[in-house]
């Protein structure tokens, strides 16, 4: 079967996810988001619970986000054609899978939720552990509830939810006692982390389902692994390879997303897994290796939110130069830009991979 790219995708108001590539992206292509704070300033929207719970706040906020983006970047043309003001993406941040493992979550108004770390699994309730509960858990009737009512009012179930990984969600539901169980009790981790696994494909599966049965035609899962520069590259092949292998062979489009990390340890291990139709690293990667082995996938390098707010145009060339010279065809993806950085810092990042594009057009 040949490989089904993804590109990232950066929804208004929400983490950073991936959605079907469609044969139109430019060869630097840039993909952009801003933090919470941002546009809590900008359009007085607050991200607090009921942004998360309630389809007709959020679709409020959704109208007030989407005509700010427009008015401040006009250049940008997928503002509304890759984002709808009635949506579930961003809902519950990267809370979702770990919240219906019964992990609540603390909301403010002007960031991402985050997990309480107060209610993490004990090694007896680990043990327990089965899909059944956490599929029929509040949180999912809550997700279902919110489609029932965005298809009611809207017609369409659009949106892309934060699905993380089975080593992301495992960690954030043990802590770091997770790493010492990989040495003193693999057999556990591996239970863990198939449970979370079995929970990751029966849920999206049950939501896609649910979006084509609105007709918005979906089939994928990008996995989050995140935390994965936290163990060796053999540590992932035994314990988290086989999950994010299941993951991969039930859905036709599969992505990897590892943060803005060094990736190249994890090349070869990476590259076992079928169909890898998306992956991305940071700066500091092996950038051509990993273009030599995954020379079919949608690529994509995260720029420092930081660094962005800091970099001059120079520095802005020179490092987007070597990503054209190095990763391209790929996406640059510039999320969680800061309430800070000034307009004109991302004007001018959008300009010098327009002019990159333009001369290797020539």
């Amino acid at each position: 079967m040949s490989i089904l790219q993804l590109r990232n995708h950066v929804p208004v108001g929400g983490p950073s996810t991936r959605e079907p590539a469609d044969g139109t992206e430019s060869p630097l292509r840039v993909s952009l988001g801003f933090e919470p704070a941002w546009y809590h300033r900008r359009c007085g929207v607050s991200f607090d619970e009921p942004w998360h719970r309630d389809p007709y706040v959020r679709f409020r906020g959704m109208r007030k986000m989407i005509a700010e983006l427009k008015r401040a970047f006009p250049s940008v043309p997928y503002w509304e054609t890759s984002n709808r003001a009635a949506t579930i993406s961003g809902v519950y941040g990267i809370g979702l899978v770990p919240g219906a493992f019964g992990m609540p979550q603390i909301y403010a108004p002007d960031r991402w939720p985050t997990l309480d770390s107060r209610h993490r699994l004990s090694v007896g309730r680990i043990e327990r552990l089965t899909p059944e509960g956490p599929l029929q858990s509040p949180l999912v009737e809550e997700l279902l509830r919110q489609m029932e009512i965005i298809e009611g009012e809207w017609g369409l179930v659009w949106g892309y939810l934060q699905w993380q990984g089975v080593l992301n969600t495992a960690f954030n539901l043990r802590g770091p006692e997770l790493f010492m169980d990989m040495y003193d009790r693999p057999g556990l981790v591996h239970h863990f982390l198939g449970v979370i696994a079995e929970v990751m494909i029966r849920l999206a599966r049950m939501v896609e389902e649910r979006q084509r049965q609105s007709g918005f035609d979906i089939d994928l899962l990008s996995v989050s692994n995140c935390v994965v520069n936290m163990i060796s590259p053999e540590q992932y092949r035994e314990f988290v390879q086989p999950q994010d292998r299941r993951i991969a062979g039930s859905f036709t489009r599969f992505g990897v997303h590892t943060c803005e990390w060094d990736v190249t340890p994890y090349i070869e291990v990476f590259s076992e897994l079928p169909r890898v139709g998306y992956l991305d690293m940071g700066i500091m990667s092996d950038l051509p290796r990993v273009r030599a082995a995954f020379p079919d996938s949608r690529r994509a390098l995260l720029y420092s939110p930081a660094k962005l707010k800091e970099a001059s145009p120079a520095e802005l060339r020179r490092d987007m130069g070597r990503i054209a010279r190095e990763l391209a065809p790929c996406d640059v993806i510039a999320d969680d830009i800061l309430a800070e950085t000034p307009d004109e810092r991302v004007r001018e990042l959008l300009a010098v991979c327009r002019q990159l594009e333009e001369c290797a057009a020539a």
